[in-house]
């Protein structure tokens, strides 16, 4: 009999984020496969990295060099403060400038429309574009156009895509959700109370949304602020925690199916 196919659901939550890549690295230890992505915002970034061909080692290695100074190109603050060049010329270059329908794994990337208030789900397309749109968090980075639409962060109306993943043909789901509100007072800056609105915003309608997948990981990073991306090594290990705390029942879910 087939096996199950198995679907990330990959969510925002900035630095947060690379705690995604402990959960796959576990994964791919445990030969748990990957057959479809779907990602907002950092989930998009990392998603887009793996799903292109990058390999989970070179991304470890990836995250603990990666610095705010790669997307720091700051212009007149008229729509967002970081114009987003910088950034999608490194989602660019670690994409191997690919469309998505030519990734190794199918990735899909969910991004926010503004004009419409509605979801945006790219599965083909240029990589970079897609990525850059699903990543710019509203007043911190100029939004992205594509075609008649201004994008905005995924995050805004979909922190968790897992009705995404679904949709794409998964029959397990494992979300990861490192950006769930907790109450924090590390805030002093903008880009910090921004984040934290996004998590108060998004927190009751996660919620909901959670409901369709089979394993939701919750990644202890909360202590982390999202935009610290000088702890990165300890997020990674929180995913990995994570991971290898829900492998057997993942593990028996598959079996499971299969009977």
């Amino acid at each position: 009999m087939s096996r199950p196919k198995i679907g990330l659901a990959l969510g925002s939550g900035g630095a947060r984020g690379f705690s995604h890549l402990g959960v796959i690295k576990i994964l791919e230890e445990n030969r748990i496969p990957i057959d479809y992505i779907a990602g907002s915002s950092m989930g998009a970034l990392v998603g887009a990295f793996y799903g292109a061909g990058q390999e989970i080692d070179d991304l470890y290695n990836l995250a603990l060099t990666f610095r705010r100074k790669y997307f720091m190109d700051l212009t007149v603050p008229k729509m967002g403060l970081i114009s987003g060049e910088r950034i999608k010329s490194y989602i660019r270059m670690f994409t191997y400038d690919k469309n998505l329908e030519e990734f190794n794994i199918p990735v899909a990337v969910v991004a926010t429309d503004v004009h419409r208030g509605e979801r945006v789900i790219f599965t083909e397309g240029h990589a970079a574009t897609a990525v850059r749109a699903s990543i710019s968090i509203p007043g911190i980075f100029v939004p992205e156009r594509i075609g008649n639409r201004l994008l905005v962060d995924g995050g805004v109306v979909d922190r968790v895509p897992i009705s995404v993943v679904r949709e794409m043909g998964a029959d397990i789901i494992i979300a990861v959700d490192c950006s769930k509100f907790e109450e924090n007072t590390d805030i002093h800056s903008i880009y910090d109370i921004i984040m934290q609105s996004l998590d108060i915003m998004q927190d009751e309608i996660a919620e909901h949304m959670m409901m369709d997948a089979n394993f939701i990981l919750r990644p202890e990073v909360y202590q982390y602020s999202s935009r610290d991306y000088s702890n990165v090594n300890a997020i990674i290990g929180k995913g990995e925690e994570v991971a290898e705390k829900n492998i057997e029942s993942i593990k028996k879910s598959m079996k499971d199916w299969m009977i």
